[in-house]
């Protein structure tokens, strides 16, 4: 049986001298050493032997197992080393090339226009309130002073979910659950509302079914409407240059009483008439006005002791005229070529 384990040992080394790769090592390990190998048939045999043979043959067999193990550890460490060698040959990197530009994004410029709405409101005393897109039709027409079956709803042709329910029209709906919660203790409203808004209209170069709007509200005791002009015109100066002029023009909304539209002092021509305002000096940019009585009744709020003001505009409107956008679909369809010519610089983005 010495001389069995010596044979198994020397067939043992070379076969793992000649092991090509870990696949076939791991193999020749399972067939040597694995409990069905050689080594553990002659380990059961040992109880048939004599009692002077026994110590001999466990050792002889002891020895023969550590230096089939000792073998095959050093020849996996070879082969580790040696597929290592390979891999690092194979993917060799030049590190003296020049790196792969990272592209980063921008603020887009339909959300810069409405920062910078927002920081100019703020720097003024306004807060920005935020309200659901689902809305309700009492607080997207009813609280706002336009009834069921009232012809200026057909002025907002409306997705409506349920009879009760719409994607709100317009950012009124915030200012109607503003003035519900609010509590004078606490102040005036002086708050503006940015976000989306939904009208089933069809996209062209002017106008799209998803738009948004930022509608500013405020309400006091002594509120005027010179307090309105005033905010407008510096709205006006801020985002078009100190040189622009303010013109209000009588108009209707169900809401605000007296109404307004606004213009602005062409900023293109200063005034003497170019293809920008039509030849007339003056671009509409927005809708204003007192608020209505009864849009302050429906709200808790006693109207006798109680003004304010509204205002709306489009961002999208304020965005095409100031950077000469041609086409509001350029502002929703991601082309990267109009877009890369807003990049946000002066934020670091």
């Amino acid at each position: 049986m010495l001389e069995q384990l010596e044979a198994l040992e020397k067939e043992a080394i070379l076969a793992v001298e000649q092991a090509a790769d870990l696949k076939e090592l791991n193999s020749l390990r399972v067939k040597y050493l694995g409990k069905k190998g050689p080594m553990t048939e002659i380990m059961k045999q040992m109880g048939k032997l004599s009692n002077e043979e026994r110590p001999l043959v466990g050792a002889k067999a002891n020895e023969v197992r550590t230096s089939i193990s000792e073998k095959i550890q050093d020849k996996q460490t070879a082969l580790e080393e040696a597929e290592l060698r390979l891999q690092l040959e194979n993917e060799t990197i030049d590190v003296t090339l020049p790196g792969t530009k990272v592209t980063l994004g921008t603020t887009h410029l339909l959300s810069q226009v409405i920062r910078e709405l927002e920081d100019m409101f703020i720097g003024m005393g306004y807060k920005i309130a935020e309200g659901p897109e689902v809305e309700l039709d009492y607080y997207n027409f009813e609280a706002l002073n336009l009834p069921k079956g009232h012809p200026a709803r057909d002025m907002q042709d409306s997705f409506y979910i349920t009879e009760n329910t719409l994607l709100r029209t317009q950012t009124s709906p915030v200012q109607a659950r503003t003035m519900e919660q609010h509590d004078f203790k606490n102040g005036p409203i002086k708050i503006i509302c940015p976000g989306k808004v939904y009208r089933r209209d069809n996209d062209d170069a002017t106008h799209s079914h998803q738009f948004t709007q930022i509608e500013g509200l405020v309400v006091g005791e002594k509120i005027t409407f010179s307090d309105l002009k005033g905010t407008l015109t510096i709205l006006a100066k801020r985002m078009f240059g100190e040189a622009r002029e303010i013109r209000l023009r009588p108009s209707f909304f169900p809401f605000t009483e007296p109404s307004v539209e606004m213009d602005i002092s062409c900023f293109a021509c200063g005034g003497s008439g170019c293809r920008v305002c039509k030849g007339t000096g003056w671009i509409e940019i927005l809708g204003a006005g007192m608020v209505h009585p009864r849009v302050l009744e429906m709200s808790g709020i006693d109207p006798s002791r109680y003004s304010g003001f509204a205002f709306g505009l489009g961002p999208e409107r304020v965005a095409m005229l100031k950077y000469a956008v041609d086409d509001i679909r350029h502002l929703y369809t991601n082309d990267l070529r109009f877009t890369n010519q807003f990049a946000a610089k002066e934020m670091g983005e």
